[in-house]
């Protein structure tokens, strides 16, 4: 046993970025909510990007290390204790055997990713040692974290130093308001013209349902639908369409009031309309969001949304550079 679960905090997991290829089957790609922070804690400690972590929400677990070991926490603000000692976030430290992980409170964001050396070792389901509860499937067990689990860490020869940082033009975290883009398509044209300008021109609030399947979002004007003959096999509200794939990070609006962002846990498919994507790169910033916290919905184009990923992979490849 390297690690023991005191206390398991707020929905902790284990999660690596993800298992994609099995969508069409209905298994999501599951994986840390917000992917540049999971890769760059693996940078810090020298482990691969792919390796397996924590993540925790709003509030972090309690562990007693039984051997020694590095760590690093990204993503949300929450600092690391190491026996009640602050530590920095975004940056390696050390921690010795009998020494106990802890976590401050939360000032911003909503996740932290928890790097250790080597990574988790729990086995591998589909390519990923990633959490996902709904199908019970992957990490320790296919559950959250409880009191009294214990991990054990790859065994692991690269070599790792105390005090690598990150700066803070390097991190990512959603401002206030957030800004997250979208494409708008799917079933775009199932919206007014007005409706569908006043949608990006409202200001959203996060909802208190937010979690690893999807961010509801309250408080903007309702949708209005372009008049139609419901198909066969739709149902009579105006938001149901047939039964149609959900592409991941896709909107969907039920009874056209509150828009749900699907997230890394999302069912593959249903019966409701998509007003339109948001763009892969915003994706990690969806998961950093709290409730109540102002959202702000861009439209973009393919060209904006292909510039917009070429820029995060810049942000990491420097982050590379730095650490290596």
């Amino acid at each position: 046993m390297a690690i023991r679960i005191k206390e398991s905090g707020l929905a902790t997991s284990i999660q690596d970025l993800g298992r994609p290829g099995y969508y069409h089957l209905g298994i999501p790609i599951s994986g840390a909510m917000d992917r540049f922070a999971m890769r760059v804690a693996n940078l810090l400690i020298g482990n691969n990007e792919s390796d397996a972590g924590l993540e925790a929400v709003f509030m972090g677990p309690v562990m007693e290390f039984t051997e020694d070991s590095f760590v690093a926490v990204t993503g949300a603000e929450m600092q690391p204790r190491v026996d009640g000692e602050l530590r920095e976030t975004w940056a390696s430290f050390a921690i010795k055997a009998g020494q106990t992980l802890s976590f401050d409170f939360l000032k911003q964001g909503a996740r932290v990713c928890i790097a250790i050396k080597g990574g988790i070792d729990v086995p591998v389901v589909l390519g990923s040692r990633a959490t996902y509860t709904l199908g019970a499937l992957g990490g320790l067990e296919g559950r959250a974290l409880r009191p009294g689990d214990a991990l054990q860490t790859v065994s692991s020869s690269t070599k790792s130093v105390e005090g690598a940082t990150v700066p803070a033009d390097l991190r990512r975290l959603p401002g206030n308001p957030a800004q997250i883009r979208v494409m708008p398509g799917l079933y775009w044209h199932r919206l007014t013209e007005e409706s569908g300008t006043r949608f990006f021109g409202d200001t959203w609030k996060v909802a208190t349902e937010a979690d690893r399947i999807g961010y509801r979002f309250q408080g903007g004007n309702p949708l209005q639908f372009v008049e139609r003959e419901q198909p066969f096999g739709a149902g009579s509200d105006p938001s149901n369409i047939v039964d149609s794939c959900y592409p991941y990070g896709s909107i969907q609006v039920p009874s056209g009031t509150e828009p749900i962002a699907l997230h890394r846990d999302a069912v593959s498919g249903g019966g409701y309309f998509m007003l339109g994507t948001v763009i892969s790169s915003d994706m990690d910033l969806i998961g950093q969001l709290q409730p109540n916290m102002d959202t702000r919905f861009v439209s973009v184009d393919m060209q904006e949304a292909i510039r917009a990923r070429g820029q995060r992979n810049t942000l990491l490849n420097k982050v590379r550079e730095l650490l290596n």
